[in-house]
C-alpha cells in the first residue's frame, strides 16, 4: 500500500489535456489496512470541479491486456467519467474529440492500479478507454449522466491517427466485436465542439 500520509490533501494533477485529471486521494493506513475518501463533491467543488454523479458502474476484465474502448457517449447524454481501480492495474486513456479544439486528436495515459489509488478525471467532449495490466482487474467509474444505448459510440483504440502506445508489448488485445469493428478518427463525426476554453 502506497504510503499517502495522514498529513497530505488530495492531490490533482492537471493532465496535458485541459480539463483532464489525475487525481491521488490521500490513505489512511495502519495494521488492519487503509481509508480513503475517493470522492468529496464539497472538496472537489473547492477546487473547481464541481460534478453531479448520477451512475457508477463496476467492470471485471479477467485478462491481461483486454482492451475497452475507444467509448463516448454523444449529446444530450454526453458523460464525464471518474475513473479508478478496486483491483488489478490498467493503463487508462483519454483522448480530445472536441471539434475546433487545439489538441483534438491527442491522448493522455495514466497508471491506475490497487496499489496507487489514483484515478482519472475525464470530462465530456473525450473519448475513454483503457488496457488491463493484470489478469482479474476491476474498474469502477463514476458518471455524469446514465446509460443511453442510442448514444453510444465508439473509435478504434489502434487508430493510427491518435497513435495510442498501450504498452501492450507482444500481448494479443482482448476486445469486443464492438470495439474491433469501431472507426476511425478519420472517418468520425465528432458531435463535440470545443467551447473555446482552455
Amino acid at each position: 500500500m502506497p504510503d499517502q500520509g495522514e498529513d497530505k490533501e488530495l492531490q490533482i494533477e492537471q493532465t496535458k489535456l485541459a480539463g483532464v485529471f489525475v487525481l491521488t486521494p490521500k490513505r489512511f493506513g495502519d495494521a488492519r489496512g487503509f481509508f480513503s475518501e475517493s470522492w468529496s463533491a464539497r472538496e472537489m467543488a473547492a477546487q473547481g470541479l464541481d460534478f453531479t454523479w448520477v451512475q457508477d458502474n463496476h467492470s471485471l476484465s479477467m485478462q491481461t491486456g483486454t482492451v475497452r474502448g475507444l467509448h463516448f457517449q454523444s449529446p444530450p447524454h454526453a458523460q464525464a467519467k471518474l475513473v479508478r481501480c478496486g483491483r488489478g492495474a490498467f493503463f487508462d486513456v483519454a483522448v480530445d474529440i472536441r471539434r475546433g479544439s487545439p489538441t483534438y486528436g491527442q491522448w493522455v495515459g495514466a497508471e491506475l492500479s490497487y496499489e496507487n489509488g489514483k484515478q482519472m478525471l475525464v470530462p465530456t467532449g473525450f473519448l475513454h478507454g483503457f488496457a488491463t495490466r493484470q489478469p482479474e482487474t476491476e474498474i469502477i467509474y463514476k458518471c455524469s449522466d446514465y446509460y443511453a444505448p442510442e448514444c453510444d459510440g465508439a473509435v478504434r483504440f489502434d487508430c493510427p491517427t491518435i497513435g495510442i502506445d498501450w504498452g501492450l508489448g507482444d500481448l494479443e488485445p482482448v476486445l469486443s466485436d464492438k470495439d474491433a469493428a469501431a472507426q476511425g478518427l478519420a472517418d468520425f463525426d465528432s458531435p463535440f465542439v470545443w467551447e473555446g476554453v482552455q
